[in-house]
């Protein structure tokens, strides 16, 4: 039987939030693989280090504020399954948070939400995933939903090495762009204000793990040096998921080269996190 995460508290029909894995990394092209694993990994993660046992009880280790929401582990899903599955939590005004697998699930489940309505896309990512001349895969996500989000409003942040046909679509696009350079120089108060200040009522968050600098996040597909802390990139996650969020991805992260599981128990915490700060 599949573990649920520690944070499920409720069943479907009541519940706020929802917890979706996608075990899919067939449009990756890393040379590390192992993004499929991590649903189960996480999951399993969850109730070994944010839960404890005390006196034969179950005991979560929540965050600060605790979580009021209602929360349900809806279990794994396909690539194939992504539009039916997601127009369902739609209808049902259900928050998503889904589990990859590889970036470019995302593509399908923004594609989703910005049926009805153009939306502001906030991307965490090492690479700006802005590649048009391939589609289709997880290096061009950003690329295959550009025409489905307003651009004025969605903005990428962590980005730290693009390559030369990325920059000139960014240019292009206008998008605005926080590199971990930025949370440097300004100060996370000042661009937790900036974004806020800029993303649009309807708000949905794509998390590639490699956001974070490899020392906190080591087992992640693409890891690239100098990134985004921990504290940073939750602390960013926390203020948009309080303005209010249509549904949230975590992407990209590989057990099969992590260290004594520190990504996956990152990744858990930070599902924890933006569940306590949804308003």
């Amino acid at each position: 039987m599949m573990e649920k995460i520690c944070w499920e508290n409720s069943n479907y029909n009541s519940s706020d939030v929802v917890i979706i894995g996608i075990p899919d990394e067939s449009q990756s092209h890393s040379l590390r693989e192992g993004t499929s694993k991590a649903p189960e990994q996480i999951r399993k993660i969850s109730n070994i280090a944010d839960s404890y046992k005390r006196d034969e009880k179950k005991s979560i280790g929540y965050p600060l504020g605790g979580i009021s929401k209602k929360v349900f582990d809806y279990g794994d899903i396909t690539r194939q399954q992504i539009p039916e599955t997601f127009q369902k939590m739609i209808n049902d005004s259900k928050i998503p948070i889904s589990i990859g697998g590889d970036h470019s699930l995302s593509a399908a489940i923004i594609k989703q939400f910005a049926k009805s309505k153009k939306i502001s896309l906030i991307y965490f990512d090492a690479h700006p995933d802005f590649i048009t001349s391939t589609k289709n895969y997880y290096g061009s996500v950003f690329g295959d939903v550009s025409e489905f989000i307003d651009l004025q409003t969605s903005m990428q942040i962590g980005v730290r090495t693009p390559e030369k046909e990325e920059i000139d679509n960014l240019k292009e696009s206008q998008i605005t762009v926080i590199s971990p350079f930025d949370v440097a120089e300004k100060g996370i108060s000042k661009i937790s204000q900036q974004i806020t200040d800029s993303i649009g009522d309807d708000v949905y968050v794509s998390f590639d793990m490699d956001c974070i600098d490899p020392s906190h996040a080591p087992g992640v597909s693409v890891p690239v040096p100098m990134g985004m802390s921990s504290v940073d990139a939750v602390f960013l996650l926390k203020k948009i998921a309080n303005k209010g969020i249509l549904g949230m991805d975590i992407v990209e992260v590989c057990p099969s080269y992590d260290i004594n599981n520190k990504t996956s128990h990152l990744a858990s915490r930070m599902i924890g996190e933006v569940v306590s700060s949804l308003k």
